[in-house]
This record gives C-alpha cells, structure tokens and sequence, in this order.
C-alpha cells in the first residue's frame, strides 16, 4: 500500500511543469523578500490572507444551518485575529531580544561594563565573521523565530485560547446586536 502512494506521488511530482526564474527583476525581487521580509511579515501576510478568505469560506457552507455558520464566521475571525497578534507580537519580540543579546564587539560603546557586554554578546555565534551584517542579521531572524516558535507552545494556551474565546463572544454578541436593528 504504501509503495502505490509512493508512486502516485512519484507521478504526480513528475506531471509537475518545470520552471526556471531567469528574469533578473524577478529574481531581485524575491531575493529581496528572502532577506527583508522576516518571520513577523510573513505571519502578518498570512493572518491577513486568512481573514479576507476563510470567514467568506464558512459563511458559504450550506450544509449547516445558519446559527451554526454565524458562530463558525466568529469563531475563525477570532482564532485568526488571535492567532496573528500573537504571532507576529512573538516572532518581533523575540527577533529584537535576539538582536539585542548578540552584538558584534563594534557594536558595543567601549566604557560598557563588563556583565553589560557579556549579556550583550551572549548570544552571539562566535564563528560568524562580525563584517558580514547579513549573515548577522538573518542568524538574529532565524534565531528569534525558532525560539518564539518554542514559545508559542505555552502562548496558544496561555493567550490564544483566552483570547480567542474572548473575541469570539464578542463577535456572537456584535452579531446578535446587528439582527436587532
């Protein structure tokens, strides 16, 4: 069974049209994402793709009743506005404390104290080449990200959660207030 999945991918990988990016515009562009557009921008993008499209997708769905596609449109617009504050708020937060706990010597005023420097640099990969920003700049990215991933473990029950139920209440209450009128 598993070897007749394995083929279907296989297929259905190969039927894949092949495409090469050769325009210079293009390609500058998307380089141009890669370094500058970091993990908070990427999950905003997505909350913001998520809002505009899944609310219309559940109010669409015919096959429950309407009270149930009321509270289904609420509750997917509060997962996702919770969901996406947190994210972003996270990814940022722990993108800045990264880049704040791993400057380069330079970086740092020379009459800083002691403890001052070493909690400055403690983050700071010793074989990066301390000239080359852009190495600097995506490892405080990367690292933020992966650690406000691991974050984000104890922050879906600690605040998405409340903040969902929260949001969602008020949505159902603002829908009710808009059928009285």
């Amino acid at each position: 069974m598993a070897a007749v999945k394995l083929n279907i991918a296989k297929n259905f990988y190969n039927r894949l049209p092949s495409m090469q990016v050769s325009k210079d515009k293009v390609i500058d562009k998307i380089v141009y994402i890669g370094k500058k557009w970091s993990s908070p921008h990427q999950r905003a993008i997505l909350g913001v793709t998520a809002i505009v499209m899944q609310p219309y997708i559940d109010w669409k769905n015919k096959s429950v009743d309407d009270k149930t596609r009321k509270v289904a449109v609420a509750r997917t617009c509060a997962k996702i506005i919770a969901g996406t504050l947190t994210g972003v708020a996270l990814r940022a937060g722990f993108i800045k404390g990264i880049a704040a706990m791993s400057k380069t010597a330079s970086e740092i005023p020379a009459n800083t104290k002691p403890f001052i420097k070493n909690l400055k640099q403690c983050l700071t990969p010793k074989n990066l080449d301390p000239s080359n920003k852009d190495a600097l700049e995506q490892y405080r990215n990367a690292m933020g990200t992966i650690l406000s991933l691991v974050a984000m473990v104890f922050t879906n029950f600690l605040i998405d959660a409340p903040l969902t139920k929260f949001l969602t209440n008020n949505f159902i209450r603002m829908q009710k207030k808009g059928e009285n009128k």
